[in-house]
């Protein structure tokens, strides 16, 4: 399935306003189920009180709605259309240093500053770059009445104002971007944290982690998240916001993280706690605590002898950050087109949840 065909089908399955003549329109609601990939959280009452596993909606969040979301509104009308859904994948695609260099090569008077007309040029430089973008020329597509431009989205407003006169600072775009992707990760957080405790259990950590695994791995390592039932120094341990952001960044680091570890693996052979430990405080800047650590350990530690299966942890980093670059892209039709590699303990709406 093409790129864009799939991005379509993606918008298609999350878009809840669906009227009988015109366009599929999302709600922030929908928006932020197409972005936060999520299992069921392990301490729900619907799991114990004897749901299968994939019996849930699709995509279900068990998390207040964002406000922040409601900025990729154009109209205030509630709803999110296709082209805007496209402008708001372009930005979670964007690496920091790529805009950096766009932003400075239209900030003609190096201001630190770029107008609304300079600032839709940079997105539709940002947009050529993005696969799922690129291919959805001004938010149209097949089947649908869609016009407009993308970098029409209903950010340029927000940063710009209703009469488009003010000016948007470089600083003030980073920062934007940095917390939209720490508010996708708090709803990710905030789904697990089933209770509203401020942790979340280690099998629930464990889940997030492996979400992103290729299907042809996924069932071995749910298998390995289920045994945490069964090691209660594990079982009992809970996690903060701050370690589980701590690891997301981690992720965000992947390319000297990866490389610390095969590199030192190529050398040594094995990687121990200690090891993965130090690569991520002295290469990435990232403290990972030895709860987090050991949880990792459990789920990666395939032949059980106390070190990492580091290029299957990798693939798993990597393949996240890439479906964060590209939401859902690895998704819920990659998730159907393999299904037939799933055991009936791990249902097509388990994974789609």
């Amino acid at each position: 399935m093409s790129d864009t065909m799939l991005s379509s089908k993606v918008f298609e399955y999350f878009a809840s306003f669906r009227p009988s003549e015109g366009e599929i329109l999302m709600t922030p609601a929908d928006l932020m189920r197409a972005v936060v990939p999520v299992f069921p959280p392990s301490e729900s009452n619907l799991i114990r009180d004897g749901y299968l596993r994939g019996e849930r909606k699709p995509g279900e969040l068990y998390c207040a709605p964002s406000e922040f979301f409601l900025l990729f509104d154009i109209n205030n009308d509630g709803l999110i259309s296709f082209k805007e859904y496209i402008f708001f994948v372009t930005l979670l695609s964007i690496p920091e240093s790529r805009f950096s260099v766009a932003f400075k090569m239209f900030d003609i008077d190096n201001s630190g500053e770029i107008d609304r007309d300079e600032f839709k040029k940079v997105m539709a430089l940002m947009r050529a770059q993005n696969r799922q973008g690129a291919q959805h020329r001004d938010g149209l597509r097949v089947g649908l009445k869609v016009s407009g431009s993308v970098e029409n989205g209903g950010l340029v407003e927000y940063f710009f104002g209703k009469d488009g006169k003010a000016r948007l600072q470089h600083d003030k775009f980073v920062q934007f971007m940095r917390d939209l992707h720490e508010e996708i990760l708090k709803l990710e957080f905030a789904h697990y944290d089933y209770k509203s405790q401020g942790t979340i259990s280690a099998k629930d950590f464990a889940l997030s982690m492996v979400a992103s695994a290729d299907m042809n791995h996924l069932n071995r390592l749910l298998d390995r998240v289920d045994e945490l039932n069964n090691k209660p120094h594990l079982r009992d341990i809970h996690i903060t916001f701050e370690e589980f952001k701590n690891f997301a960044e981690l992720r965000k680091r992947f390319q000297p993280f990866s490389l610390a570890l095969f590199s030192y693996g190529e050398v040594n052979g094995l990687l121990t706690k200690k090891d993965f430990q130090r690569a991520a405080s002295q290469v990435c800047g990232v403290p990972l605590n030895e709860n987090v650590i050991e949880i990792i350990f459990h789920v990666f530690d395939t032949n059980h002898d106390g070190t990492l299966s580091s290029d299957e942890f990798v693939r798993v980093l990597q393949k996240r950050e890439r479906d964060i670059a590209q939401p859902m892209e690895a998704g819920i039709f990659r998730f159907l087109s393999c299904c037939s590699n799933c055991t009936n303990k791990y249902s097509i709406g388990w994974l789609l949840s």
